[in-house]
């Protein structure tokens, strides 16, 4: 962006340290982190519309590990959409940003966002999440091509239910999995319907765990997350950028192209413009028919 300042009418962003270098190696800058998201705008705002966010901020881009920050803050501008959430765990309210247009986006990657983690719920039904999320975390001495076999795993189990997956890169280490729920469902049974499906893989790849310790899980097993399926817990969504070498992105996939030789470096923050113009957004049925859990489960 040529200017420091984004005017949309009363929604003014204020940029700052435009040439501030975040991926030291790569040399790409926080101005690179707002220019794409200005430009990723059509395509991720529909993962991000209504939900509230939990913001990873990295001012010094990757020289340090930054900090986490859930309540706006007193510094947020007045126009800034936010809503009051009870903690439990806390013991009071929390403001949370509501990211529903494209001045919001750029004002979190001024905050230095890099990448962009919503619920899986929307405000109308809090309760209630839109998909089940998969996450297939592997350890660092798991290859890439058997979170792929992992995944291809997932598919397999779903296919077997008359499900569909929608499939993506982490951006980091691993793959997410969703499957569209439409809101219909609780986080509980979100939950267990996760459950599921991670046992079923475990009885099928020896390399793959539930144990989420660690310690106890071994090095070289690949931990199956189903407790992202609580309300609250949050992941990279589509689109967004992650805090990785080569400044990657959570990619949304094909099924045919989940196969060995894949890997989330394929996917970066020069080359997934095009990638989405070519193909479209191929992740949008997640956000579409949910599937019938109990019909799910009678096939098991």
């Amino acid at each position: 962006m040529g200017n420091d300042i984004i005017d949309t009418g009363r929604k003014k962003v204020h940029f700052s340290h435009l040439d501030k270098v975040f991926w030291p190696d790569e040399g790409f800058t926080k101005g690179d982190v707002i220019n794409y998201y200005n430009a990723v705008f059509p395509y991720i705002s529909r993962y991000l519309k209504d939900r509230p966010q939990s913001l990873l901020r990295m001012p010094n881009g990757l020289n340090d590990k930054g900090f986490f920050q859930k309540d706006a803050g007193l510094a947020a501008p007045s126009w800034l959409k936010t809503v009051a959430i009870h903690s439990e765990s806390a013991a009071k309210d929390i403001n949370y940003i509501i990211c529903n247009d494209r001045p919001t986006l750029l004002y979190l990657a001024n905050l230095g966002c890099i990448e962009i983690n919503p619920w899986n719920s929307r405000l109308k039904k809090l309760d209630q999440p839109d998909y089940v999320v998969i996450d297939i975390d592997p350890s660092e001495h798991n290859t890439f091509d058997q979170v792929v076999e992992v995944a291809q795993a997932v598919k397999q189990i779903l296919d077997r239910m008359g499900v569909t997956g929608y499939p993506k890169t982490s951006g980091a280490t691993g793959i997410h999995v969703y499957v569209p729920l439409a809101a219909r469902y609780t986080y509980e049974q979100a939950k267990n319907f996760a459950f599921v499906i991670a046992s079923m893989v475990t009885r099928l790849l020896s390399f793959t765990t539930l144990e989420r310790s660690l310690s106890k899980r071994g090095k070289d097993k690949i931990y199956i997350d189903f407790l992202q399926n609580r309300k609250g817990q949050t992941l990279a969504c589509a689109y967004s950028l992650r805090p990785r070498p080569g400044a990657t992105v959570s990619a949304p996939l094909e099924w045919s192209e989940v196969k060995p030789g894949l890997h989330p470096s394929d996917f970066h923050i020069k080359n997934i413009i095009s990638r989405i113009e070519k193909k479209g957004d191929i992740f949008a049925g997640v956000l579409q028919k949910g599937i019938d859990l109990k019909k799910c489960l009678a096939e098991v």
